[in-house]
């Protein structure tokens, strides 16, 4: 009788131990899967549940990574002719020799024949019993890359296997599975076709949507899907396999951006059935005072996203909103506006950002504001000693600061808010999701031992834009608001490349810029020399500078240094008691001295491209022209070269983003906030992006009309771990 989907994982009958090779005589598992290689069950669903796999519908959802093609043999005397052309081939031939060799390290040499030729089979890793396997005498059919060695052509490692008698080739090609140690491939192809031969697998997209949104994508059904891709016959084109192009391969990735999509809207409208504080917009109020204590005014972008974030505060659910600007953009005046609305009605803002010298950037700025309104801002962080720590808590905890800003120690157990309405996390992908969900539980959290039912309005804010394909996927369940202009009298950043070859070029237009009166970011990637990497280290180049410019003050700030004396540089630094600051990416975000205009980026080929515009965002912030020196260590991979170009071609933060997409994938802008269990598998942003508007519309029907859809779809694709993104 089969089983279900949700059923535990059966132990596929006889199949060998997942961590072994196959073996031959005494060695054999019994019939009974009861030898002494048969894998301990509770040890191969251990094994298997690394993989993410504990349910039948898990194995089955658990798709090859390519494919070998076992489905015909060469001889060997056509597979040699082609050796050193980097191709696979699969030949058969009978052992004439076998022996250990010990030059120039011990390592098992086996030659087969047919009528044809001769081919060497070199392991330079073996178990004993290969040697008997392998055995003069023995007709092997084996499979791997013919190579060119020094006696004739080898193959290395190659997939070996004796042959029986008048045995036929697979009609199959044979599927190549994500593995982990311990679970061979021979193991999952088992245990997968056993979970395909028994697993239930009924279509989730009711008829209504497949005739409906999803007319013009001609999915094919889902589980004749499954079978072609597990094992596809010969003639199905491998290209199409190979890049997911093939429409067994559209279908599941539908139906995991569906899945995604689904979970998405649920958790925005759980988020809107909690209960928020209102706050209406005072017209004689602080929010009133400060726009006009400002000495400047807010562009067009600013005054529109200004806007929005306000119409968010005055409904009764949470705001879930991300603001995204470039850097230099403005944000943290828009979360200034935020803050004075919450505080006019009533209530407590917090802002957590993820290092101290942002952290602490921000409340000079937000209190020098604030304060003068008669506003009391408090400031939190690990570095404060007890006292100035307990009085900081006691003032968030009597409600006396409207404004609460530091780092994570804003999330710490004693740290309590007298009613919190506001939370703002900047940099928001440097926080994980326990980090953000964390602040947002600090509402009304003054009495721990009276959980509130309200939650906080949510701001989240990045520097670092989101492209377009991803805001539609990971961040669909999110209100996005985009400043997209600069201020006034930013002028536009030169980007050169320089070889490393010529430092002391660098270092006389160092010298040259800090003559004119202006003052000079200099930032190197390592602290610490580092054999490995062998890059010019922090400590070492801020030696040189002291040396090489004797009548200029040259400054060190990084991670390391006591928070005590990397304030003191900092505040010499911006207030141009200091010429030159020698630094680590500590200032990668956050700084703002507007009078900085020349940053050289020591190395700029290890960082990636995010972050090689965060610190280049750190110069270009007055009215001077501003020069960012991008120094680089020839020779450059294509990759390297790749980002250096898009830094010298654009400055355009959207146009960074797509391009980082493209390089590196969805991680480095998600950051922590989806835990590694909504991360697409198959689905590719890049490429796949026209499947995430029919799997939007398919979604929203199905959640209005086929609720019962919708639960087996999430946990036919969640395995009933629905990841609400809650943070």
């Amino acid at each position: 009788m089969p089983g279900t989907a949700n059923d535990p994982i059966d132990e596929p009958a006889h199949a060998e131990a997942p961590g072994k090779p196959a073996r031959r005589g005494k060695s054999t598992p019994a019939k009974d899967g009861s030898g002494p290689n048969a894998a301990k069950p509770s040890t191969a669903a251990a094994r298997l549940a690394k993989l993410g796999l504990r349910r039948p519908v898990d194995l089955v959802l658990h798709l090859p990574l390519r494919y070998e093609d076992e489905t015909t043999l060469e001889t060997i005397g056509e597979a040699t002719r082609r050796a050193g052309l980097g191709l696979a081939a699969q030949v058969e031939g009978e052992v004439v020799s076998n022996e250990v060799t010990f030059r120039p390290r011990r390592q098992l040499v086996v030659k087969i024949a047919d009528d044809t030729g001769e081919l060497t089979l070199r392991f330079l890793n073996f178990y004993g019993s290969q040697t008997k396997q392998m055995a003069e005498g023995v007709r092997l059919r084996v499979r791997g890359e013919i190579r060119g060695g020094f006696f004739g052509a080898e193959m290395v490692h190659p997939t070996v296997r004796p042959v029986v008698a008048e045995e036929a080739l697979p009609d199959r090609l044979t599927p190549v599975y994500p593995a982990t140690a311990g679970i061979s491939q021979a193991y999952l192809r088992k245990a997968i076709g056993g979970a395909l031969s028994r697993t239930p697998m009924p279509e989730t997209l009711p008829q209504p949507v497949l005739r409906g949104p999803l007319a013009s994508l001609k999915l094919a059904p889902l589980m004749d899907c499954l079978r072609l891709l597990h094992n596809p016959p010969p003639q199905e084109s491998e290209a199409a396999l190979a890049d997911r192009s093939h429409p067994a391969w559209i279908r599941i990735k539908f139906d995991e951006l569906l899945a995604q999509q689904i979970s998405l809207r649920r958790s925005q409208a759980a988020r809107r059935e909690k209960n928020a504080p209102s706050m209406p917009r005072r017209a004689d109020g602080l929010l009133t005072r400060f726009l006009a204590a400002l000495p400047f005014k807010l562009t067009g972008a600013q005054q529109r996203v200004v806007e929005e974030i306000a119409a968010d505060m005055t409904l009764p659910h949470p705001m879930h909103r991300l603001l995204q600007g470039d850097v230099g953009s403005g944000k943290t005046i828009v979360a200034a506006l935020a803050a004075c609305q919450a505080i006019d009605a009533g209530y407590q803002a917090a802002l957590m950002a993820p290092t101290e010298i942002l952290a602490e950037q921000h409340y000079r700025k937000l209190s020098a504001w604030l304060e003068p309104l008669g506003v009391p801002v408090a400031w939190l962080a690990g570095s404060l000693k007890a006292k100035a720590k307990r009085e900081a808590v006691a003032l968030a905890e009597s409600g006396e600061a409207k404004l609460v800003i530091g780092t994570h120690a804003l999330i710490q157990d004693g740290v309590r808010f007298a009613n919190l309405g506001l939370a703002v996390v900047d940099e928001q992908h440097r926080f994980g999701v326990a980090q953000r969900l964390a602040l947002r539980g600090k509402a009304g959290a003054a009495d721990a031992t009276a959980p509130s039912d309200k939650a906080p309005h949510q701001l989240m804010m990045s520097a670092t834009p989101i492209p377009r394909t991803l805001a539609m996927t990971y961040y669909a369940d999110l209100d996005v608001s985009v400043i997209d202009e600069l201020p006034p009298g930013r002028t536009p950043i030169v980007t050169r490349l320089v070889n490393d070859a010529r430092r002391d070029e660098v270092i006389e237009r160092v010298h040259h810029a800090a003559a004119e009166g202006r003052q000079v970011y200099w930032v190197c990637p390592l602290i610490e020399e580092s054999e490995a990497l062998q890059l010019q280290t922090a400590v070492e180049t801020y030696e040189t500078l002291v040396a090489a410019l004797p009548d200029l003050r040259v400054g060190l700030v990084h991670g390391r240094l006591p928070p005590v004396e990397k304030v003191a540089v900092m505040e010499d630094f911006s207030a141009n008691r200091m010429q030159v600051l020698v630094a680590t990416t500590v200032i990668e975000v956050g700084v703002d001295v507007p009078n900085a205009s020349l940053m050289v980026i020591e190395h700029a080929e290890r960082f990636g491209l995010a972050q090689l515009h965060q610190l280049r965002g750190r110069v270009g912030r007055g009215s001077a022209e501003s020069v960012c020196l991008l120094m680089y260590q020839a020779p450059l991979s294509p990759t390297a070269k790749e980002r250096l170009a898009t830094m010298r071609e654009t400055t355009d933060g959207f146009e960074i983003a797509r391009r980082d997409l493209q390089i590196r994938g969805p991680g480095e802008f998600l950051g922590a906030r989806q835990s590694g269990e909504a991360m697409l598998r198959f689905a590719d942003l890049e490429t796949d992006a026209w499947l995430v508007d029919p799997a939007q519309e398919a979604a929203e029907l199905m959640l209005a009309r086929f609720p019962e859809a919708v639960e087996a779809h999430l946990s036919r694709w969640l395995g009933g771990r629905e990841h609400f993104l809650k943070a």
